[in-house]
């Protein structure tokens, strides 16, 4: 079965209000106005906030707006939110099938408690990605019990059917779309090592649900992104109207983020991020651009941020080049530790084929810390021009990664130049506070358009 076809995966059609929830908004209640305090129900369907930039965008995002004076809980699937007080967080159960330890699990029969944990596991069995949808249908029943607790819904990207559902039940609905998962289908398909019939049969069963989610955005009201460069992409590719997007630029926690100037920078050291070993990432033309810069200078080596995945294909191209010492994973540590590694680096780099936007680029820039990246996506909208504020190469090409990296590691004067005028670039444009208020704008509109389209609809 498919998120397109299959009867348990399709919502019923918006507009048609739920029996008992014609209350969600009430009678002679007064419209919430800008600057009024607001309870948000948050949502975010895997939520880890040291694994993708979901996981930082949520905790960040709810942290400010809290401290702005309104009132958030974060309803999360396993791996579960992390927050800061005073968010509150809600877990949604779910049937776990992908922990890091045991992926595609098979559960135990006592832990089936009803019909959308069984479709939830058929579908994965199938080579399906269930988890969206069941946790939008999971979420919704646990909201149709705390009408009145909120005014209005935000969604991180989950876009499961269970969305519309909401809109039936009377829920004023924003929702985040970071970028096009379609771009990560298209790239992982065409990724030399997904050639074979079965791994194309596979990935393409595995992307099933972007019918669904397409389907998702193409309703909902209101979409936040998170660049100019994603929001192109979600109207070409998804087909979202362009009236529904709106930008809003994240941010970086500027706090934890600087430069330690006790910490001294290792020689031939670079970083990267790689929160989820995908082809998107481009880690594979990085590791081979590092086998290039170690010919002239041996002494380059890479700090990887995460660690491969289950069958990954990157300890193997270790082993072919040559590269056993050279590369050390890092993965659990602590926040601080990272903002270390960040200031250990003589050079930061995205090697990413595509991104919507990169929170792991301006962490670096926010540190000091040079930033190489490659021209994928929003990254030059988000790192700035090449040679002031960042050193841009093309994206997927390991002969232009390696000389942009060599020509920074050769010139301690440019390196020094580049990692000061990237951290005056992210404190002037991209802060968590910022991103916060001008999502609480985004609220406010929503909230008025959703009372005027009830009013225009004689359902108030």
């Amino acid at each position: 079965m498919s998120a397109a076809t299959s009867p348990s995966l399709r919502a019923r059609p918006a507009g048609r209000a739920q029996p008992g929830l014609e209350h969600l908004v009430r009678p002679g209640q007064p419209l919430p106005r800008p600057g009024d305090p607001l309870r948000i129900a948050y949502l975010c369907y895997r939520g880890n906030p040291h694994v993708g930039g979901q996981g930082v965008y949520t905790r960040h995002l709810t942290r400010e707006m809290a401290e702005l004076g309104h009132e958030v809980e974060v309803f999360s699937g396993p791996p579960f939110s992390v927050v800061d007080e005073p968010v509150r967080h809600t877990g949604v159960r779910s049937m776990d099938l992908y922990p890091r330890n045991n992926p595609f699990r098979t559960p135990w029969p006592f832990e089936f408690r009803g019909g959308v944990d069984l479709a939830e596991w058929l579908y994965m069995c199938s080579a399906g990605f269930p988890e969206p949808w069941a946790f939008s249908v999971r979420v919704r029943a646990m909201l149709q019990q705390r009408v009145g607790d909120f005014h209005l819904i935000h969604d991180n990207q989950c876009l499961g059917s269970g969305l519309l559902g909401m809109l039936d039940d009377g829920w004023p609905l924003v929702h985040t779309l970071h970028h096009p998962i379609t771009v990560d289908r298209d790239l992982d398909l065409a990724h030399p090592h997904h050639q074979r019939p079965w791994k194309q049969y596979t990935l393409k069963r595995w992307y099933g649900f972007l019918h669904m989610q397409m389907k998702v955005a193409r309703a909902l009201p209101r979409h936040l992104t998170v660049s100019q460069n994603s929001k192109r992409d979600i109207i070409a590719q998804m087909g979202v109207p362009p009236e529904k997007l709106h930008v809003v630029h994240v941010g970086v926690d500027q706090r934890q983020f600087r430069p330690l100037p006790h910490v001294q920078r290792v020689p031939g050291r670079l970083m990267t991020t790689a929160s989820s070993d995908v082809p998107l990432k481009g880690l594979t033309y990085l590791i081979d651009a590092l086998a290039k810069v170690r010919v002239e200078r041996p002494d380059a080596h890479l700090v990887v941020i995460g660690r491969p995945r289950h069958r990954s294909a990157i300890p193997k191209q270790i082993e072919r080049l040559g590269l056993e010492g050279a590369i050390e994973f890092v993965s659990g540590v602590s926040d601080e530790r990272i903002v270390e590694l960040y200031n250990e680096a003589e050079v930061a780099v995205i090697p990413s084929l595509y991104e919507g936007f990169s929170l792991p680029a301006i962490e670096a820039m926010c540190s000091g810390t040079p930033l190489v990246a490659t021209s994928g996506g929003a990254l030059p909208e988000v790192a700035g021009t090449s040679g002031d504020t960042a050193m841009l190469c093309r994206p997927a090409d390991p002969d232009s990664l390696a000389a942009a990296i060599l020509r920074m590691l050769g010139d301690a004067e440019l390196r020094a130049k580049i990692g000061e005028a990237g951290r005056h670039r992210v404190l002037d444009r991209f802060t968590w506070k910022r991103c916060a208020e001008g999502t609480i704008e985004h609220y406010y509109l929503e909230l008025e358009a959703h009372a005027k389209r009830r009013h225009d609809a004689g359902m108030v």
